[in-house]
């Protein structure tokens, strides 16, 4: 068998401000943006991992048989940041995170600073403007 990763999803609540941070903030390519159905989704990636994609979806990605109840605990918990998120990787995390740390738009957040951590990585954390937790790590 040989598998790989093709495409993870994040939920976004205010798709400007979404494309605005992985395109803007973090450099990621566009590389599909659909609306059907009343439903909004993109499709982005780095520039250096075209076959790798983000899907940024509506909350519970729009299905229908999701309650509205939910729905409301999938947006409490975005807005926490305990729904949803993705780990990143990076030669230099503390270039990264300089970089990042003065274009992020409205909205996104620095939740932890460089830090070596007991378990042998350096990695920092952002929230993106809906929340989702965004980890960098430094690969060595």
């Amino acid at each position: 068998m040989n598998l790989t990763i093709h495409q993870c999803f994040l939920p976004h609540t205010d798709f400007d401000a979404s494309i605005a941070f992985y395109r803007d903030a973090l450099g990621f390519e566009l590389r599909n943006d659909v609306e059907y159905g009343g439903v909004h989704w993109a499709t982005l990636g780095p520039p250096n991992q075209p076959d790798v994609s983000v899907v940024l979806t509506p909350p519970a990605g729009g299905d229908p048989g999701v309650t509205p109840e939910e729905l409301s605990v999938v947006r409490e918990m975005m807005a926490k940041g305990t729904y949803a998120g993705i780990n990143l990787a990076t030669p230099n995390v503390d270039a990264a995170f300089a970089s990042l740390e003065s274009a992020l738009p409205d909205g996104a957040d620095v939740v932890q600073e460089p830090t070596d951590q007991p378990w042998g990585i350096r990695d920092c954390a952002l929230r993106d403007p809906d929340g989702n937790m965004i980890r960098i790590f430094e690969v060595r």
